[in-house]
């Protein structure tokens, strides 16, 4: 996510995708917990939708998993349990599933019908709502159809057969679809609510309804803080601990820890000499998500960037060991390429290994330098110029600050930093209003094409426009014609990444790491490293 994405074939085997945190357990047991059953966490960046349909970050990911449910919901080892969906079946050929509903409802009363998933998932496809995610639903019969135009989001391929029932079609088998549907983009939506909004619908806390383990109670849509109440209406209420989630944007990472220290947060991210700090607090927890962070070049723009000589001269003068090592120094890894390490495992083998290119992030400063007079002459220019954006946060500011050093060292080029609140950078890279961009994306699901599904020439994401027939084509059999040969799929992913890396496309720069102090009285905090996303449904607070 940008902070997402989709999920894992049969024959892919992965990490485990749940860690259990602050010696949490799930039990339902009520022994131990504390009267005030709120959780008071921190987030980085604020709040930007509540639009299922709209979400692209990390924090709308998060949020939405802890207010709405799909048919599926991701549980421990990656595997996809029940949620709206209470079973389901597929065809012999694999492309019918069925999905049988348990009777559950909105926040308002409404109940949660097979017509909501409908309605949802045509509102995400039409072209008309913009959604950035729609890509996701490429498989499902007339989904492509419908995102060029060509046909009515009515023709998608999911129907409702009475009210409890969906069953969706696809244009080919899916090994990983049931983890798509445990994705935010397939959340059902109510109609009737949509349409009253209009264009409010989601934008603040009250302009929504919600059918998961929480309601969002307080948000105008613009403030630092937001507030998750449990909801009565949810299906499982009687196993929801927690009775409030207090989410407060704390940009400042030595005011964030204050606020820790005096008892106003339960958990807090470090970052800078923090974790050297802490690492031996029992109360520190570091891990490593699958996400990548990377910088997208405006190819749209001008010669220069266009040119891979001067892509590759960008990324050979970054010494992304030094930069993880010495300047973050939070539990970040130097990258291998854009998919991360350890995401999709098949035959004992890393995908990130196998379809490794060490030059695409390698450090040679004198070939940087070398290669960057060379595109400087092939596109007539003697200098050049670029502003390199990040967001305002502390690692976005160590990070232009790191590479602007670095690029700065390149002759005839000058670099300007401009660090924006989140909302805005988003922004900024969808409407590709920039030169440079230091972006970061999460996989949503154990497999390499949630990550490299960005990058062909037509896909949303593809804010800086790098494109190439030969890795749209190697995409394109991985998803279609070898969907169901697992070794020739895994070669075709592997070649699409070779071509990307080679070209220089984008240039990843680390593997973040989330160095966190969390209290010892939470309990059952659920983490997904593979989407950077946390379950509150079982979580309590205990008792000190």
């Amino acid at each position: 996510m940008k902070v997402s994405s989709v999920f894992k074939l049969g024959t892919v085997a992965t990490f485990s995708a749940i860690l259990l945190a602050a010696c949490g357990s799930s039990s339902s047991s009520s022994a131990g917990q504390a009267k005030n059953q709120t959780l008071n966490w921190m987030e980085s960046s604020a709040l930007p939708t509540m639009d299922p349909s709209l979400a692209t970050d990390v924090v709308s990911g998060e949020t939405l998993n802890n207010v709405d449910q799909g048919l599926l919901k991701f549980g421990k080892n990656s595997k996809t349990y029940p949620g709206v969906a209470k079973s389901y079946s597929k065809s012999k050929d694999g492309k019918t599933y069925t999905f049988n509903l348990r009777k559950s409802k909105w926040s308002n009363g409404d109940p949660v019908t097979a017509q909501d998933f409908v309605y949802g998932w045509q509102r995400t496809v039409n072209p008309k709502t913009g959604s950035q995610y729609a890509y996701l639903y490429a498989d499902v019969q007339n989904a492509n159809a419908i995102m060029k135009n060509k046909k009515a989001p009515s023709t998608l391929g999911i129907k409702a057969v009475g009210k409890y029932k969906v069953v969706v079609t696809l244009t080919h088998p899916v090994s990983y679809f049931p983890t798509l549907v445990a994705q935010t983009s397939f959340f059902p939506q109510n109609k009737s609510v949509v349409t009253k909004l209009g264009k409010k619908y989601g934008t603040n806390a009250k302009n929504n309804v919600y059918n998961g383990a929480f309601k969002l109670t307080y948000w105008t849509g613009t403030s630092d803080n937001w507030t998750l109440t449990k909801n009565s209406k949810y299906w499982d209420a009687k196993n929801v601990k927690l009775q409030h989630v207090k989410f407060s944007t704390v940009k400042d990472p030595q005011t964030a820890l204050s606020q820790y220290q005096s008892g106003k947060l339960d958990a807090t991210y470090l970052s800078g000499q923090q974790p050297k700090n802490y690492k031996n607090s029992k109360n520190y927890f570091s891990r490593t998500g699958s996400s990548i962070a990377y910088i997208e070049l405006n190819q749209r723009k001008d010669a220069v960037l266009k040119n891979k000589k001067a892509r590759q001269a960008l990324s050979l003068v970054i010494n992304r060991d030094q930069f993880v090592n010495k300047v973050l120094d939070d539990g970040s890894k130097v990258p291998t390429g854009f998919v991360t390490t350890g995401l999709s495992i098949r035959n004992g083998q890393d995908f990130a290994k196998s379809a490794s290119v060490p030059s695409a992030v390698d450090y040679n400063l004198a070939k940087a330098k070398k290669l960057w007079k060379e595109a400087l002459k092939e596109t007539g220019k003697t200098s050049y110029n670029l502003t390199l954006l990040a967001d305002d946060t502390p690692v976005g500011k160590n990070t232009t600050e790191y590479v602007q050093s670095q690029w700065s060292k390149l002759p005839g080029l000058k670099v300007t930093n401009s660090n924006l609140p989140y909302k805005t950078r988003l922004a900024r890279s969808a409407s590709h209003d920039f030169d440079a961009v230091v972006t970061l994306w999460g996989a949503d699901f154990p497999d390499p094409i949630t990550d490299l599904s960005l990058f062909t020439s037509d896909a949303s994401y593809n804010n800086g426009g790098w494109k190439s027939s030969t890795y749209d084509q190697d995409i394109k059999d991985a998803t279609t014609t070898n969907a169901n040969n697992p070794a020739k799929r895994w070669n075709n992913l592997v070649d699409a990444q070779k071509t990307l890396m080679k070209d220089q496309g984008v240039i990843p720069i680390y593997q973040p790491g989330k160095p966190q102090l969390v209290k010892s009285t939470v309990k059952g905090l659920i983490y997904f490293p593979v989407s950077s996303n946390w379950d509150f449904s079982k979580t309590y607070i205990a008792n000190k």
